[in-house]
């Protein structure tokens, strides 16, 4: 084990300096918080952290959650977990204050939670899913069902899940078959298969809330006919007690990695008397979940740009350690009598470095501008403002969810590398950030169902406009980089990649306009790799004009060799990613389509 997992100050460098947190809590709704009192929060997440999380990481994967006697049975951290989630807010605290949260910024959720997946992704998904399924019952849900469900779950005390996936249908929801019956008592009968539940069960769970995704009998078939249910483990009888909702465990998947995050086979209805609870209007039920898939999706991208954070850092530690290899010398050779140096000498080995903390940090600014973005949208009165972030968080959720995901596997493979052999050996930890970060480009929609959302539906939307407030707001940077002679170069380099966006787009768009979309969207998921280099680029850009600026202006708060090396990783990613936009862009604007049916037998 590394002796670190996360580096706190660039964390809070790109909350309070790049994408200044301490601007929002001008708002009415975070009027009770001061930069003191979130570094108070902040800090407190750390050494919960480093205390009840990290140690424990290679432990939970060495005893996975595993279904025994009717349940799972998991790690007693999770039981940890969930109490002090409780406790200090982590369930809680983006809720409002009237539904019993903290009403913190998303961004300083968004942050403790990225600190906690760094130090251990397998335990935040408990407390996580729990609030993301309060969350919809605040939202959609009578008051009877708010008061029955929501004050257990902030507690920690009951957990909850979201129960999309069916056997036989993965992402394609309109193929769900789960059924929901009503009755003359209020509540429907459902019946059906979920699997893949993360956190679906558990012996510390004194109850688990599911929001379940079932058809009433008689609905349209497809997607206009899903509703959401609020579907227990146990349901509360009118003396407060609970008993047995039908819900059965049928088993848990043992998995490659996230080995102590239990994912759960569940049957509902078996023996006829699966209670479940309509959540706002019938056959809206993928309105609703998808109104809060921007969070999940945030937190998906979140998780994976933690563990490349933390895969950084023990290749790091392990790279200012490790002797090996000497030095060339001015001849090209190299002296036997000399001792050997530390790999991080190689130029080699700071390539793969740097590549991880490119990747690392831009993905986690990325994560934070959409939390920002998001807390804009919650706090704002004006609706041009509401409206403005609003087209701006859609157009850069599937970027989110994918970049830190798909990238983020780079980076931990890189990390691997770095410690050679050793890196492939159970002995040490980049083995397992490697198993782990593996499914985060599986969770909440899939890379290829992300590019489909980006290029099919985002950058058409409103005619462009959402598209065209992102390049606005890159273009006032590449503006802003310009001022200074250390950054010029960049931004023109930068400058020249929203040229060729728009010369991409020239080429793809008119095969939607003709209804070709199956020849717009084949390469769909280059396009998404495309436009997420140019984004992260950006985000180095921003990064390093206010670093450029502390140093101008003689600022303390980090040192002078701090901001040097956000400006020299900016440089590198200038120099090694942003130049693959151009490969892929002729790839992109190529004339052959070589991925759609065709006559002949290719496989």
């Amino acid at each position: 084990m590394a002796k670190e997992y996360v580096d706190i100050a660039t964390l809070k460098y790109l909350l309070y300096h790049v994408h200044g947190v301490e601007d929002l809590l001008t708002a009415e709704r975070f009027q009770d918080y001061d930069k003191d009192s979130l570094d108070l929060f902040i800090n407190a997440i750390k050494e919960f952290s480093d205390r009840e999380l990290f140690p424990y990481f290679k432990e939970m994967d060495e005893t996975p959650a595993i279904y025994k006697n009717g349940t799972i049975m998991v790690h007693k951290q999770v039981d940890v977990m969930m109490k002090k989630g409780g406790e200090m807010g982590i369930i809680s605290g983006p809720f409002d204050y009237g539904d019993g949260g903290l009403q913190l910024p998303f961004i300083i959720h968004t942050a403790s939670a990225y600190i906690q997946e760094a130090a251990n992704n397998h335990l935040p998904g408990y407390a996580g899913l729990t609030q993301g399924a309060a969350e919809l019952i605040v939202h959609f849900a009578n008051e009877s069902l708010k008061k029955t469900f929501v004050p257990k779950m902030l507690s920690g005390a009951w957990g909850g899940t979201m129960c999309l996936t069916e056997p036989q249908a993965g992402s394609s929801l309109s193929d769900i078959t789960t059924k929901a019956t009503p009755t003359q008592e209020g509540y429907y009968k459902i019946s059906g298969q979920k699997i893949f539940i993360s956190g679906g069960d558990h012996q510390y769970a004194e109850n688990v809330v599911h929001l379940l995704l079932a058809g009433i009998e008689g609905a349209p078939s497809g997607t206009k006919g899903i509703s959401l249910f609020v579907v227990p483990k146990l349901r509360m009888g009118k003396d407060g007690s609970l008993t047995n909702n039908d819900v059965m465990t049928v088993a848990d998947f043992q998995k490659m990695g996230q080995r102590g995050y239990a994912t759960t086979h569940l049957g509902f209805g078996d023996k006829d008397d699966c209670h479940g609870w309509l959540v706002g209007q019938a056959h809206k039920g993928l309105k609703y979940m998808f109104l809060m898939m921007n969070s999940a999706r945030i937190s998906v991208g979140r998780g994976g740009a933690a563990i490349s954070m933390a895969a950084y850092q023990a290749s790091l530690e392990y790279a200012n350690e490790r002797p090996q290899g000497r030095k060339l010398s001015s001849d090209g050779k190299k002296d036997p009598d000399e001792k050997p140096c530390l790999i991080i000498e190689h130029p080699d080995v700071r390539r793969m470095l740097l590549l991880q903390k490119a990747i690392a940090e831009g993905s986690l600014s990325l994560v934070l501008l959409a939390a920002k973005y998001y807390d804009i949208i919650q706090s704002t009165k004006d609706p041009e403002t509401k409206k403005k972030y609003g087209l701006l968080l859609e157009m850069v959720i599937p970027i989110v969810k994918t970049y830190p995901t798909e990238a983020g596997t780079l980076s931990v493979s890189n990390g691997v590398q770095v410690l050679g052999g050793y890196g492939f050996c159970s002995d040490f930890i980049l083995q397992q950030y490697y198993r782990d970060i593996r499914i985060f480009s599986i969770y909440e929609g899939t890379t290829g169902i992300q590019s489909q959302d980006l290029l099919g539906r985002k950058v058409p939307m409103e005619n462009g406009k959402a598209l065209e407030l992102l390049l606005t707001e890159i273009l006032h940077t590449i503006t802003e980089a310009m001022e200074f002679d250390e950054l010029r170069s960049s931004a023109k380099i930068l400058g020249d990649k929203i040229k060729l966006t728009r010369s991409v787009l020239d080429f793809l768009v008119p095969f939607a306009k003709k209804g070709n979309y199956e020849r717009f969207l084949s390469d769909a998921n280059l396009f998404m790799e495309f436009l997420s280099h140019v984004v992260i680029g950006w985000l180095w850009l921003d990064i390093t004009v206010n670093a450029q600026r502390n140093i101008l202006e003689g600022d303390q708060t980090y040192s002078k060799t701090f901001y040097e090396s956000k400006i020299h990783t900016m440089k590198f990613y200038f120099k090694y990613e942003l130049p693959k936009t151009g490969s892929l862009a002729e790839s992109l604007m190529h004339p052959d389509v070589l991925t759609t049916n065709s006559k002949k037998e290719v496989f």
